[in-house]
């Protein structure tokens, strides 16, 4: 038996059960009550890894065939187009087209976002109204970083205004200093979390302090906070968070769901037992070996991963072992 198949069965029971259940808050934990969302965002999103053929042109089929094999776990949706996705490296038909093939193969109850942000706040509206005629449900919009030392938190405020108010689906914004050397400051996203059509806020800083007052000082709105990384998902659910948006999950999903239903109800040692495996797998895939790693990893867990487009460069036969005894180590291979 494949070791996904085995893996996924084993965790049937509490699949099952995710599957069916209504979210909930999570338990032992005393929290206040928020404003019932109007997108509900509570649950794992895997940002999609976009799957290219040999001569590196986007591989629908093989697309195709990751969602069939995703479709068996209980993710609150997916995410097309963001970092992992190579979003960079995409032409502007390829983005549109990627949205809709994903569109057509996921069920109507589960979120589409998709990645729109542009450098100028005029092709970011556009591509944004591109991407809701092509199915997406939510934006997720990255915060533009050129010209880095000009995004004032008033410069960004009217960024992302602008692009709230043009959008005809709702906006989630997207923090990733890593890649951009850019952390969106903390009273532009409480001055943005106001406004009807911004929604939320994926955060991949890996600040949990940082965190944690966003949702308390964004608790009266309708807006709820991501966790940008498998690596503190435990600790962003206990200061309340609503979800995740993990690379990892395109490699370890189902565990990852359990990870989301077990901080939901409250049982919180076997939570951590958990979320101790995973920090370095999640370490692995992201900052240490990046979506080279990642892709190489989805190939032994039953997915396509195939090459990336240069100029991100393939793993060395060194790299490749050391990845491998990551997941080996912490019992995943």
């Amino acid at each position: 038996m494949a070791l996904s198949t085995r893996l996924t069965s084993s965790l049937r029971p509490t699949l099952a059960a995710l599957r069916w259940a209504a979210p909930s808050q999570c338990r032992g934990l005393s929290t206040p009550q928020r404003p019932e969302p109007s997108v509900d965002l509570r649950g794992i999103f895997p940002p999609l890894a976009t799957p290219f053929s040999p001569t590196k042109e986007v591989d629908y089929a093989q697309l195709e065939g990751n969602l069939s094999r995703y479709a068996s776990i209980p993710f609150r949706g997916l995410v097309v187009l963001g970092s992992n996705g190579e979003y960079p490296y995409l032409a502007p038909h390829e983005r549109l087209e990627v949205v809709s093939c994903v569109r057509q193969a996921l069920p109507r109850d589960r979120l589409l976002l998709a990645g729109s942000g542009c450098e100028s706040t005029q092709a970011t509206i556009e591509l944004t109204v591109s991407m809701a005629e092509a199915g997406a449900d939510v934006a997720l919009v990255v915060t533009p970083c050129y010209y880095q030392g000009a995004m004032t938190s008033a410069a960004l405020v009217h960024h992302y205004t602008e692009v709230g108010d043009a959008s005809p689906i709702p906006v989630v914004l997207y923090s990733v200093p890593a890649n951009t050397g850019l952390n969106l400051p903390m009273e532009a996203v409480i001055t943005l979390a106001q406004h009807p059509n911004i929604i939320g806020i994926k955060d991949s800083g890996g600040d949990i302090t940082r965190m944690g007052l966003m949702v308390h000082k964004t608790r009266q709105e309708d807006f709820q906070v991501l966790a940008g990384s498998a690596g503190f998902l435990l600790a962003s659910y206990a200061i309340g968070v609503s979800g995740g948006v993990c690379a990892l999950a395109n490699v370890l999903g189902a565990p990852l769901c359990q990870l989301h239903h077990l901080c939901h109800e409250g049982q919180w040692q076997e939570a951590r037992n958990l979320q101790h495996r995973l920090i370095e797998p999640n370490i692995a895939v992201t900052r240490r070996f990046g979506i080279p790693g990642l892709k190489k990893a989805m190939e032994w867990f039953g997915y396509y991963g195939g090459p990336c487009r240069a100029p991100l460069a393939p793993l060395s036969s060194t790299q490749v072992e050391e990845l491998r005894s990551t997941f080996s180590i912490n019992g995943w291979l």
